[in-house]
């Protein structure tokens, strides 16, 4: 038995949201504020009910709608419930035990495997006109109060409502039907959980590890000592591990009866002083002080984690802050999956969900590889108990960390991508093959792509798209520079940049080779801006390299793909607005070489050379990657013949243009393709 889909209205900015859950992991991933918190969040308010609602947690959009609604002149004669509402998905199979489902169950149909339970936090509509009773009469209190006193404002709707929305919203637990044959809920047949009894934790057990972790490692903090005592305690309630902890009582009864003779002449004196007090009458009820340790107690404050050094025993707060956060994680989970499997006198609930949000913090790459690697391993048991009794475990881990993601399995990732200002959507990465159906060497090449290196895009605002090496060294400097000429044009005219700099914005920055055209379908799941950057490869009519002037088409499979319907003499001189493609949700701007001071260069190389040469030929001899150094003083030389004549090892050259720039990167210009390029993915 499992959850395989939550639905979610009017939380925060979970408006509409739809997320799919795998049977094991299923690993939620996008940028900040898509709604990973918020899931967690109102999981934890409906299952386990520690927090209350607020006003706060109502989607923008919905406050926008209760207000008017309140404050409308026109009543509607019958108002639906308005609200917070959560449908969790669960199916099951003839293997899974359905004593604690059987009361939930809407349909008797063999076929029919799912339950829907809904969980809502709404205002009826006798409750809406009691609201808008109860705010009329605080406004009018409102009113004299501001006049009595005449120097305060009056609290309007907003306070009103952050005071006192508990008391008209209810909390609602309840069992839909489901129809196989339209795949929908049915919301009129229902069962109402609470008015039935119906114990909802023997169904759902829900447990997270917050982001919020309280790992130090400073001296006072003993984070993983203070859990052995916590972990001690969940194994002595349950059938697990019976003859360790008989071991361990046993021995407290010995060491009891050896330090109650050691107290006894530890104390003697202290005893005989209560005496000579009159504390105790002669002849009466003698004090004493005997050794009582309680197993419970005992580790609380009396284990200590230390880690081995040679032939050295080092306590926990000398490991590094990464080290101690995963360890405690792993104490953490294995604390909680105690909780899971409860007493050996109750049975685990039938779904065991487990959310661990941003197991990142705190921990270098390396440690979030490791955890990623192995979490799926650690896990495999599920809620495994001696007495036999087994149940699934199913874990939401929520991460920003491009590393994990990167060693994570396509099939159970999660993206969240914001639809609009306060709506978000769920994308299953898995989908995204559907799209490659017509080449599945592409969607294969995508995925090997994206988890070596480049998974950081999945949370990135915008894009660029670059060939190799050259452009991946010298974009920053490209974004610096563009960044520092905009600011003084921008004052010169007395103008405010309105956008954000460049180096500012959440650009990810991949190498894709020839291969761009093979992201575009990515880039359109993702939704996010993006620039292209390559170059116009000119070629005669013999497919043979040659300059842009003698050129007859292009070699570049980017422009064939993406401006197939543009003609040679066209694409020279296509404007960027006519290279700027929507796809989806997103834009995608193809930037390559165009004419530049009288030129055409086929290249970055022989773009940068043609409006850089002095400054290249006044350092040529100790350009790192540039041979034959006497070219340059020939005037006769095309910055292509250059460009294909004296680069001996392009990433050099590249690096090359940095050492040589002065400190604001004055004394070179950057080639006007890839300026007009980033200009465009600046702009919002």
């Amino acid at each position: 038995m499992d959850i395989y889909k939550i639905e979610i209205e009017n939380y925060r900015l979970l408006k509409n949201f739809s997320i799919d859950i795998e049977n094991e992991l299923s690993l939620v991933i996008g940028k900040n504020n898509t709604g990973k918190t918020s899931l967690l969040s109102v999981l934890d308010k409906f299952l386990n009910e520690k927090n209350a609602f607020s006003y706060d947690d109502l989607n923008i959009d919905f406050k926008d709608e209760l207000e008017s609604l309140i404050k409308s002149p026109d009543i509607p004669e019958e108002l639906p419930p308005k609200g917070i509402k959560i449908k969790i998905y669960i199916q099951y199979d003839e293997k899974d035990d359905l004593s604690n489902v059987s009361r939930v169950l809407m349909d008797l149909d063999p076929e029919n495997n799912k339950i829907v339970l809904g969980f809502e936090y709404t205002l009826n509509h006798i409750d809406f006109l009691r609201i808008r009773r109860d705010y009329e009469s605080f406004e009018e209190k409102e009113k004299a109060r501001v006049a009595e006193k005449k120097k305060t404002s009056p609290r309007g709707l907003k306070d009103f409502l952050k005071q006192e929305i508990n008391g008209y919203f209810n909390i609602q637990k309840k069992s839909f039907g489901y129809n196989t044959i339209t795949n929908s809920v049915n919301e009129d047949h229902q069962i109402d959980l609470l008015e039935e009894k119906i114990r909802i934790n023997d169904i759902i057990n829900f447990k997270y590890i917050s982001a919020r972790r309280d790992v130090t490692n400073t001296e006072k903090e003993n984070t993983l000592s203070r859990q052995t005592s916590s972990l001690y305690n969940k194994q002595e309630n349950n059938s697990d591990k019976t003859e360790a902890t008989e071991d361990f009582k046993d021995q407290l009864s010995e060491t009891d009866v050896k330090l109650s003779g050691i107290y006894q002449g530890l104390f003697q004196d202290v005893i005989k002083k209560v005496q000579e007090f009159g504390g105790i009458k002669i002849n009466d009820t003698e004090i004493s002080i005997i050794s009582s340790l309680q197993h419970r107690n005992l580790l609380e404050g009396n284990t200590t984690v230390v880690y081995a050094q040679e032939d050295h025993k080092l306590p926990e707060h000398y490991n590094g802050l990464g080290y101690m956060n995963l360890i405690s994680m792993i104490f953490e989970i294995e604390i909680l999956v105690q909780e899971f499997k409860r007493n050996k006198d109750t049975k685990p609930a039938d779904i065991n969900l487990l959310v661990i949000e941003e197991p990142e913090a705190h921990t270098h790459p390396q440690m979030q590889y490791i955890f990623i690697k192995n979490i799926k391993q650690l896990l495999a048991d599920g809620i495994k108990r001696d007495d036999g009794i087994n149940r699934p475990l199913q874990y939401i881990i929520t991460t920003h960390s491009s590393h994990i993601v990167a060693d994570s399995d396509f099939s159970d990732i999660k993206y969240l991508k914001s639809l609009a200002k306060n709506d978000v959507t769920a994308k299953n990465l898995s989908d995204l093959g559907q799209q490659y159906d017509a080449d599945p060497k592409q969607y294969k090449f995508l995925r090997q792509y994206l988890t070596i290196s480049r998974a950081e895009i999945f949370f990135a605002d915008k894009a660029v798209l670059i060939e190799g090496d050259t452009e991946r060294i010298l974009i920053p400097t490209f974004m610096r520079k563009v960044d520092l000429e905009e600011k003084e044009r921008l004052q010169s005219e007395g103008k405010e940049d309105t956008f954000l700099p460049l180096l500012s914005q959440n650009i990810s920055v991949i190498e894709v080779g020839a291969y761009s055209q093979i992201f575009e379908k990515f880039i359109e799941f993702l939704g996010i801006k993006s620039l292209i950057l390559t170059d116009i490869d000119s070629i005669d009519d013999n497919d043979v390299a040659c300059p842009v002037v003698e050129g007859k088409k292009t070699s570049n499979s980017a422009l064939k793909h993406f401006l197939k319907d543009v003609n040679w003499d066209k694409l020279k001189a296509l404007p960027i607005s006519n290279r700027t493609i929507t796809v989806g949700s997103s834009t995608l701007c193809v930037c390559y070489q165009q004419e530049e001071e009288s030129y055409h260069a086929r290249s970055f190389e022989d773009a940068f050379i043609h409006l850089n040469r002095e400054f290249v030929k006044e350092n040529k001899s100790t350009f790192q990657g540039v041979k034959n150094h006497s070219n340059f003083d020939d005037d006769k030389k095309s910055s292509y013949q250059l460009a294909e004549s004296c680069i001996k090892k392009k990433t050099h050259f590249a690096l090359d243009i940095l050492y040589h720039s002065d400190e604001n990167f004055s004394n070179w210009k950057i080639p006007a393709y890839i300026k007009d390029g980033l200009l465009w993915l600046k702009e919002d």
